[in-house]
């Protein structure tokens, strides 16, 4: 029988078994039991290449191309990317300490602050963004397949609209976004197995098809010299950082979920250092260099075509082959198909199957993410730069700062990284507070949401800007630090203002022992 492990008083290691957490506890299964220390193998290389391999993708491009189109110029938006993977590297070194420690995923890790049963509340934010994510991979690839079939089939572009104007949506593109769409539920049904032989296609792909645009821009723009001396478009200093502290936070909220759900990976590690050496070598490392193509690439399409084409896949459709575009398109597609599944399936398939384990399975979860997916309007998130970031990257950093914050401050300032590993999986013991929620972390929860609400309503245009104090709508442009602040000072207040905190950590080394 496999051995776990858990704290005792002494700070010293004391071996539990599997069997003892999976017999007494409903919360216990097989993807959500600890890892034991015999089946850790990831090594630094292994976090360094799977970060390479997430940071490989065109959304990634867009985010870096997003900046050039906003106004920045080449060496500004380097910086912010830079700036804003560094930033967000901090909590996913700490979030990732947990997983290291114990073996546990992240539904598991967020019972400790929420409760066993309000873990699904981070949980389920989490899931909803990556549904989201999910939405807008899905109109990449299926708008490169649109890029494909257009040149081989004109009237595709000429098909009468079917849907309202306000939905901003075409017929041809629309076809080729359901059919992009079937295709990624299909390989929902098949099971996630299907996707592996896609996900090494796109290791190799991706790299290859980013150095031969690099090379394309740096030919056709006349080399790197006129490229990089492409100047800021900001009038002055004021106009720069009123576009620079949302796009910081944008580029933060890029991977704020992974900076929540990193658990799931760390479980794995072979030793602390081993995960907090990979994320450092490869999260910064990767985010830039694959950013630096995207700026460089946009910034020559400004030169060449006279204007800014931020999409590299509006981009690709203008090369005058049509072997080459469709070669190209098809790429993309696949590569997009095997990282969305990956990515963007397995996480909210399980999180909305662990809702009711006996109702949702892994399929109809994947099922569920695949509607919700529809329903936010993927093309209108990424139709523009100001969408992408100011809509999109921020909006869903502020619900996932807050949640981030609380459990920073649960893990390494309340409970010092010391958490009782059977009472993870219980349904009475001390991660269960009432009725199995923490009322502290839902209250710290809204605490840390709430003051970012007026400025997303007015930069989505549902109230009018003069509705609230400008300074009030502008604590939006720092969505994900607002939240994370607000909410981990909030949590640790309310926690530590219980006379029962001392009991709770009692309680612990007591039923560690």
């Amino acid at each position: 029988m496999s051995k776990l492990k858990s704290e005792t008083k002494n700070g010293k290691m004391q071996e539990v078994t599997e069997a003892t957490i999976s017999e007494s506890s409903t919360l216990y299964s097989e993807d959500l039991a600890p890892i034991p220390a015999s089946k850790r193998t990831w090594t630094t290389w292994n976090y360094a290449a799977l970060w390479i391999s997430m940071s490989l993708c065109i959304p990634t491009y867009m985010m870096a191309s997003s900046l050039i189109q906003g106004g920045m110029n080449w060496w500004q938006a380097i910086f912010t990317i830079f700036l804003g993977n560094t930033i967000v590297l901090i909590p996913m070194v700490l979030n990732g300490r947990a997983g290291a420690k114990y073996g546990i995923p992240f539904p598991v890790l967020v019972r400790s602050s929420f409760g066993t049963r309000g873990a699904n509340v981070p949980a389920l934010l989490r899931a909803i963004v990556a549904c989201g994510w999910f939405g807008i991979q899905t109109w990449i690839g299926g708008f490169s397949i649109y890029q494909m079939l257009r040149l081989w089939i004109p009237s595709l572009e000429t098909l009468p609209p079917v849907f309202p104007a306000s939905f901003g949506l075409q017929t041809g593109p629309a076809i080729c976004f359901f059919l992009f769409w079937l295709l990624n539920m299909y390989v929902v049904y098949l099971g996630v197995d299907s996707i592996r032989k896609l996900l090494v296609f796109k290791a190799f792909f991706l790299p290859i098809a980013a150095i031969a645009l690099l090379w394309w821009a740096i030919s056709a723009g006349n080399g790197l010299g006129p490229i990089l001396e492409q100047p800021a478009k900001f009038s002055d200093s004021a106009a720069f950082f009123a576009f620079f502290f949302p796009a910081l936070t944008g580029m933060v909220g890029f991977w704020a979920t992974l900076s929540l759900n990193i658990p799931d990976f760390t479980r794995y590690a072979t030793s602390q250092q081993a995960q907090v050496r990979g994320q450092v070598i490869g999260l910064p490392t990767s985010m830039t260099l694959f950013s630096f193509i995207g700026v460089v690439v946009t910034s020559a399409t400004t030169i060449i075509y006279g204007t800014t084409i931020w999409d590299p896949l509006v981009l690709a459709g203008k090369f005058e082959s049509k072997l080459l575009v469709s070669i190209a398109m098809i790429a993309v597609a696949i590569s997009t198909l095997a990282t969305n599944i990956a990515a963007n399936i397995v996480s909210p398939a399980n999180d909305f199957a662990n809702l009711a384990p006996a109702k949702i399975d892994f399929r109809k979860g994947g099922y569920i993410t695949g509607v919700i997916g529809i329903l936010i309007f993927p093309w209108k998130l990424i139709a523009d730069p100001t969408g992408f970031i100011f809509t999109w990257l921020v909006g869903y950093s502020s619900l996932l700062g807050p949640v981030g914050g609380i459990m920073i401050a649960d893990y390494f300032f309340l409970r010092k990284q010391k958490l009782v590993l059977n009472d993870l999986y219980s349904t009475i013991g001390m991660y269960s507070y009432k009725n199995g929620f923490n009322s502290a972390a839902i209250i710290a929860l809204l605490a840390g949401i709430i003051p970012n609400i007026p400025g997303f309503l007015t930069t989505i245009q549902v109230i009018p800007a003069d509705s609230v104090p400008i300074w009030i709508s502008n604590l939006y442009n720092y969505a994900w630090f607002v939240g994370f602040f607000v909410s981990g000072l909030v949590y640790m207040g309310l926690m530590n203002s219980r006379s029962s905190i001392s009991n709770f950590q009692q309680s612990a080394v007591t039923l560690a022992d």
